[in-house]
């Protein structure tokens, strides 16, 4: 829902990445055996928006300070991971977490692993679009809302209604 809104980012597909199998399910990922972390792979526009922009919208949209742990939802799939493709994308990504972790918008350190992809693969239909498809689920209403709010407040992402 955080980067559909951010200009320039062609498509998020939800899937698991990571982990020591191969295509795992939402339950195996869930079981915490597979290694895997729950992600988003995004596809963006370079020309509107920069890999280091979009790294600047993932550190606020969620708690890079914590380990194994989304507020309520805690577990080894809920760490804060980037994963990159090329040796580019980990300097853009070292960078970017050591000037996060000195502007101390977070009051902690942040953990967040920098990793190469292994093992992608896409999650279930029903997670896909999930916010714009559920948007009354307390979920939604409760965790991703109020994320949306504080990212449009702070112009980090565009207005959108569903």
């Amino acid at each position: 829902a955080v980067y559909l809104r951010v200009s320039g980012v062609l498509s998020v597909k939800p899937g698991y990445a990571g982990g020591h199998t191969k295509e795992p399910t939402y339950e195996e990922v869930c079981s915490g055996r597979t290694g895997h972390a729950e992600v988003a792979r995004i596809e963006y526009d370079p020309a509107i928006v920069t890999y280091d922009q979009i790294l600047n919208v993932f550190w606020q949209a969620h708690d890079p300070t914590t380990v194994d742990r989304q507020g309520n939802d805690v577990g080894t799939q809920y760490r804060s991971v980037i994963y990159y493709h090329n040796d580019q994308q980990k300097v853009i990504a070292d960078n970017s977490k050591a000037s996060a972790d000195r502007s101390k918008y977070w009051s902690e350190p942040i953990v967040t692993e920098i990793e190469r992809l292994e093992n992608y693969s896409e999650a279930e239909d029903y997670h896909h679009n999930y916010y714009n498809n559920n948007p009354n689920q307390p979920y939604c209403i409760f965790v991703i809302k109020p994320k949306l709010d504080k990212l449009e407040k702070q112009k980090l992402i565009e207005q959108f209604d569903n």
